[in-house]
């Protein structure tokens, strides 16, 4: 029982720290009718649609092909890192920067593996952490903190990406440099995948999910009215993929709104709160991120100013940094830790040097666009 317990906390430790935020809270909060204004239930709904839709992708193998076309025969190095590096930091843009490092941090495995290139491992797997977790930011649906806030605040398409464009323009220039440093010579690729073919009424089926989840994050749809939707197609034509939602994360998202409510009704608290996201709130941001992750962070502190703009870059920005700082970078350090032959230290290393590198530039970014 315990090894069990130490082997949840360790996969969902994020949840856990929202249950206990929760709880604590509530010893200052007493639960009462108002805890149900707390729970944005519009962001959970677009939350467990975008999931639903690209869960369903994913199983039908149309991410394992599209890796397996891209990569596959005798290529320079160096093509094939940048190639494994852009195609998280663009997936992410659409399928969420979990998602991608999901989907494409095992065939970087296998690749370099398979390529007889597994010294480049670490490095490989860092740069297409920091890939996720800053392309995913150019798009309202690529972090689930991005959603939130669009949602929240009821930012135009137009704002949105006029606010984060220039960062993640900069971010693909160093990462395709960053790329470039990988080595020279070639690589044969082989990907023993067992598929090559991709089911496509499935396809269709979840295309269209994920389309109609787009709408109703653009707000065309209403969310009740794609929720109806995409329960009764998944029930009636691909019932198992409603195991493959994480519902760790929505429930993690019910916890901090709970928490975040409860701050608000605490009169120090919201003093303090309003008092940093008023005079600076970036940094707040960034380092509320690397102490509470950069999803909890947006949630907290969305009570406390109108300035959504800096909140929104921090918290994207906030997702360097430490290995909580970003809920995708728990995964990529998950998946190597697997990896026969995994040198943590090295990894660490190579993590917290990359990511503190890429935030003081991208901060810098920050300064020359909003402060010099």
């Amino acid at each position: 029982m315990l090894d069990r317990l130490i082997s949840f906390f360790r996969t969902e430790a994020v949840l856990c720290i929202a249950v206990v935020c929760a709880l604590a809270s509530m010893a200052f909060v007493a639960p009462d009718g108002a805890y149900a204004s707390y729970i944005d239930t519009r962001v959970l709904i677009l939350l467990f649609c975008l999931m639903a839709a690209v869960a369903g992708l994913r199983e039908c193998g149309l991410f394992s092909v599209l890796a397996q076309k891209l990569l596959e025969g005798k290529r320079p190095l160096r093509l094939v890192v940048l190639t494994l590096v852009a195609l998280p930091f663009f997936a992410s843009m659409l399928v969420t920067n979990d998602v991608a490092l999901m989907a494409f941090v095992p065939f970087a495995v296998l690749v370099l593996s398979h390529a007889g290139q597994k010294r480049h491992l670490a490095w490989m797997i860092v740069l297409q952490t920091v890939a996720a977790n800053l392309g995913g930011m150019v798009t309202p649906i690529g972090n689930p903190q991005n959603l939130y806030l669009y949602t929240y605040f009821s930012i135009s398409l137009g704002d949105f990406l006029r606010a984060l464009l220039p960062f993640a323009a900069l971010s693909l220039v160093v990462l395709a440099a960053a790329s470039a440093l990988t080595g020279r010579g070639s690589a044969n690729v082989v990907l023993p995948l067992g598929r090559s073919d991709i089911d496509g009424k499935r396809v269709a089926l979840h295309g269209a999910l994920f389309a109609a989840s787009l709408l109703a994050v653009l707000r065309v749809i209403d969310p009740l009215v794609l929720l109806a939707v995409v329960v009764c197609a998944l029930a009636a034509c691909d019932r198992p993929v409603f195991k493959q939602v994480d519902y760790g994360l929505l429930l993690t998202f019910v916890c901090f709104f709970v928490f975040a409510g409860n701050m608000g009704r605490i009169e120090a608290v919201r003093d303090l709160l309003e008092a940093f996201m008023g005079a600076h709130p970036l940094v707040t941001s960034v380092a509320a991120s690397q102490v509470i992750s950069n999803v909890p962070a947006a949630v907290l502190l969305s009570g406390f100013t109108e300035n959504w703009q800096s909140l929104l870059i921090g918290v994207d920005l906030g997702g360097l940094g430490t290995p909580i700082a970003s809920l995708a970078s728990l995964i990529s350090l998950r998946i190597y830790l697997h990896v026969d032959g995994a040198r943590i230290g090295r990894f660490m290393l190579v993590f917290g040097a990359a990511n503190a590198a890429m935030l003081a530039l991208l901060l810098g970014l920050y300064a020359v666009l909003y402060v010099v």
